[in-house]
């Protein structure tokens, strides 16, 4: 017994510390999920005192944000953020302050080259939009479909820039009513939604789309003709035309949950090759990349593709060389 109490208080102490730590550095993410092991509550219990201060918030939001896949930035989501600071008796304006901090971890190149990406700060930025543009559309987090297959082809231009994509999903409805699904295009650094286009290719047809000019994030609505049934399986597929921006140099997508098979092709024109290719994986927005991979090209030297037999909750991206 005596050894577990001992235990027990290296734990206490540890846990103290890093939340010290985190507190004083940040990011905000590693901050919230510090506080919240420190404190030993699960997110339902979190979830529950948020509730007692007038505030709603979703276990999947408070999930996402400790996660550092989304940012707190609505109001309502500020207004959580400060009762989570008297919930998990943590000094005053202790979280807010890391909201307002700039972050200068960069999503790029290898180490040494110049920024490649979208930065970590407008991934963030763009989770946050995004979930207003899904509340304007009222769609919830679950829309109700699982993913058992996910393919996709990304052409890259002449001028090295993102041309467009298309997507052909194979879902499962888990339950009854569904008839939509709500597809999200973040365009590269310097984009212009207001020019892009949505066409529905097979199997569903374009409903409502809302766009953000300063992230780069269109929304849209493809809507189906039938409302499926829980079980029922269904196949669409979709593109978005872009073209709008500067040099592209990768392309990520990122699971909100474990899902099926997700294969990516990455396709260059023959005047705009790159020198090199990689596949990389990513917990998080805020985690270090690894799994990476150096990527042959196939099809002429002109593409090259990942296949994921089973995906998990993360990011899975090509990134790519071009000098």
């Amino acid at each position: 017994m005596p050894h577990a109490i001992q235990h027990a208080d290296a734990a206490v102490d540890t846990a103290a510390a890093v939340l010290e730590t985190a507190l004083r550095g940040g990011p905000f993410h590693v901050a919230l999920r510090a506080a919240i092991a420190a404190r030993g509550l699960p997110l339902q219990r979190v979830q529950h005192h948020l509730s007692r201060y007038g505030v709603k918030v979703g276990v999947t939001s408070l999930s996402y944000w400790q996660q550092g896949a989304r940012r707190p930035q609505r109001p309502e989501s500020l207004r959580a953020v400060r009762a989570l600071e008297e919930i998990l008796h943590l000094p005053d304006e202790s979280l807010i302050r890391l909201l307002a901090e700039p972050d200068g971890t960069d999503h790029g190149t290898a180490a040494g080259q110049s920024a490649a990406g979208r930065s970590y700060r407008s991934l963030l930025a763009a989770s946050g939009i995004l979930e207003q543009l899904l509340g304007e559309l009222e769609c919830p987090i679950d829309g109700g479909l699982h993913t058992l297959g996910h393919h996709e082809r990304v052409r890259i231009g002449a001028r090295r820039e993102l041309l467009g994509r298309e997507s052909q999903h194979i879902v499962r409805a888990h339950r009854d009513g569904v008839d939509r699904f709500v597809a999200v295009h973040h365009g590269d650094p310097g984009c212009a939604p207001d020019r892009m286009t949505v066409h529905a290719l097979e199997n569903c047809r374009a409903g409502r789309v809302r766009r953000h000019h300063d992230t780069g994030v269109l929304v849209a609505e493809l809507l189906f003709d039938t409302r499926l049934r829980a079980g029922d399986t269904f196949l669409f597929r979709y593109g978005v035309e872009d073209g709008t921006a500067d040099a592209s140099r990768e392309y990520v997508r990122d699971f909100g949950s474990a899902g099926g098979q997700y294969a990516l092709q990455i396709r260059f024109d023959e005047h705009a090759l790159p020198v090199r290719c990689h596949r990389f994986t990513q917990h998080s927005a805020a985690a270090p990349r690894g799994g990476r991979q150096e990527l042959s090209f196939s099809g002429r030297h002109r593409s090259v593709h990942l296949v994921e037999p089973r995906v998990r909750s993360g990011m899975v991206g090509i990134g790519w060389d071009w000098e």
